[in-house]
């Protein structure tokens, strides 16, 4: 089977899993189908030879977040109340946006590498399509000289310092907010 080939499967596999996600009444259930979509992204990470950010989406997202929701959810017992929001109108949109995602994964299935390299006006038989852009060619050059992880943190903690922290200042907060909403039911 082509990469190609596992690339669309996996795809769709995460278009119909978050669909199911945004779907559920079940908010247990619709967390199980949140963590099938990460797994299913950790996928397409290694089709894209990014391992360390598949194993990193798997153990952070799938992992810890996932975790943590469930958690939330069983402290504030929202397993059944009949006042949910997910009726039709909300069913239509989550139809209408995958629609629109599988389209274009149909547009896409039409992209080649000669193709590509025609748009941004290089040679046809250029190699990859990473070919065409140069920073891809910086970047996979990158982990030969410091390997995985240090081509990931270098940028990580020199570019996007603030942001990572304030990403995490963000993480910090929901978890206190999930303790103090738990602790007014106990």
């Amino acid at each position: 089977m082509s990469g190609q080939t596992v690339f669309y499967i996996l795809a769709g596999a995460a278009i119909l899993s978050a669909l199911l996600c945004i779907i559920q009444k079940n908010p247990i259930a619709s967390v199980l189908w949140l963590i099938s979509t990460m797994f299913a992204l950790a996928g397409i990470y290694v089709l894209l030879q990014a391992q360390f950010i598949a194993a990193i989406q798997v153990l952070v997202y799938a992992g810890a977040i996932m975790v943590l929701f469930l958690f939330v959810i069983m402290l504030l017992n929202l397993g059944r109340d009949t006042g949910d929001l997910r009726g039709m109108p909300v069913r239509l949109a989550a139809v209408l946006v995958a629609g629109g995602l599988l389209g274009e994964l149909v547009l896409l299935a039409r992209v080649t590498p000669g193709s590509m390299a025609l748009l941004r006006g290089t040679a046809v038989g250029a190699g990859t399509p990473m070919a065409s852009f140069p920073a891809g060619q910086a970047g996979a050059a990158a982990p030969g000289a410091q390997g995985v992880v240090g081509a990931i943190a270098e940028p990580l903690f020199r570019t996007y310092l603030v942001p990572f922290e304030i990403t995490s200042i963000l993480l910090l907060a929901a978890v206190v907010g999930a303790v103090v909403l738990a602790k007014r039911k106990l």
